[in-house]
């Protein structure tokens, strides 16, 4: 494996929920950042979460308290739990790595993130 790889997108009803799953190329247990990061035709890449060395996590507003990142550190697993799920969370959802060490605190900016995988797609119907 080298880069990640995204599963578990899908179509689902407001209020529904999903669990996207990540793959990582390497053994996540180190001083590594992982993070989910959304695109939609109309708007540039947001951060949508991220999880750091030491376990915490945050999120953006527009998710907090509906969304959870955690990782399966055995499996190499990064996963993000989104419940409530509304219409404008429709988007291509990505999970990226940085493997640098710079965890402390994490980036909450794309360019921070030197590995992508390719996406998986989450569309909520009203």
């Amino acid at each position: 494996q080298v880069l990640p790889v995204e599963s578990g997108g899908g179509s689902v009803q407001a209020g529904g929920s999903l669990r996207l799953s990540c793959v990582m190329p390497e053994y996540i247990g180190g001083r590594k950042c992982m993070a989910w990061f959304r695109t939609t035709p109309e708007k540039e890449r947001e951060w949508v979460a991220n999880i750091e060395y030491d376990g915490r996590s945050n999120f953006a507003d527009s998710v907090k308290g509906r969304f959870t990142i955690s990782k399966d550190i055995p499996a190499n697993t990064l996963y993000l739990q989104m419940n409530l799920l509304k219409p404008e969370d429709t988007a291509m959802y990505y999970c990226a790595l940085d493997p640098s060490g710079s965890w402390d605190p994490c980036s909450r900016r794309q360019y921070e993130y030197p590995y992508w995988g390719r996406g998986t797609q989450v569309t909520v119907s009203s």
